[in-house]
């Protein structure tokens, strides 16, 4: 019996996986967490086989908390399931450690072969994020600009390219504007840019962005 922990910032999210796995055999949610410092003591008290991890948790901690529950439990498969775009994060997140990475739009069948293949020591991505994944090995070892920032950075990077002002990354990241302002300036600098609209034109160009 797979025994998961399900960590997720929605209460309906968390019983979606709650009903989808009782109709299984061979797997069942040992516990629930809604944040992170919920989600380590979950792990520390159920002792599970696999996390299945929204990375949108509050205080949004995004990558940089997959990166800790690597460095605190690295036997543990992290099964990330979460809305954020997978062109943007999935190549980022595997790189983490991740288990696996599968949106929240997959069907039922993709989110039951995720698990189990995640909790067996395998690998699980979507067909489009392999594709994502081969053509970056086709471009080699050298390394995209936008792969020299850090997991905030990037963040905020993904942000702004999608259109969102300073103000309103704040608000959602629940930083203040000036630790906000401090990334963008960081950004353009590592990217030789100057403005958003400069960022959003690579993002487009790289497929980052839609």
């Amino acid at each position: 019996m797979i025994q998961v922990l399900v960590a997720d910032p929605h209460v309906m999210s968390r019983k979606g996986w709650a009903a989808l796995l009782a109709e299984t055999p061979d797997i069942r949610v040992a516990a629930e967490a809604a944040n992170p410092s919920e989600t380590l003591q979950k792990i520390d008290a159920e002792k599970p086989d696999l996390l299945i991890l929204d990375l949108q948790l509050n205080p949004n901690p995004g990558i940089d908390f997959l990166n800790e529950i690597r460095r605190l439990h690295p036997a543990l498969p992290v099964l990330v399931h979460t809305a954020l775009p997978e062109e943007q994060y999935g190549p980022r997140i595997l790189r983490a450690g991740a288990a696996g990475f599968i949106p929240k739009t997959a069907p039922v069948d993709s989110l039951l072969q995720a698990v189990r293949k995640s909790a067996q020591g395998g690998k699980f991505v979507s067909h489009a994020l392999a594709e994502i994944l081969a053509f970056q090995l086709e471009a080699g070892p050298h390394q995209a600009p936008h792969e020299t920032l850090s997991n905030r950075e990037y963040q905020v990077f993904c942000l702004l390219a999608g259109g969102k002002q300073v103000s309103q990354i704040a608000k959602q990241l629940s930083l203040s504007v000036k630790t906000i302002s401090t990334f963008r300036s960081r950004i353009l600098a590592k990217l030789d840019m100057k403005t958003n609209a400069d960022i959003t034109r690579y993002a487009l160009k790289k497929g980052l962005v839609e």
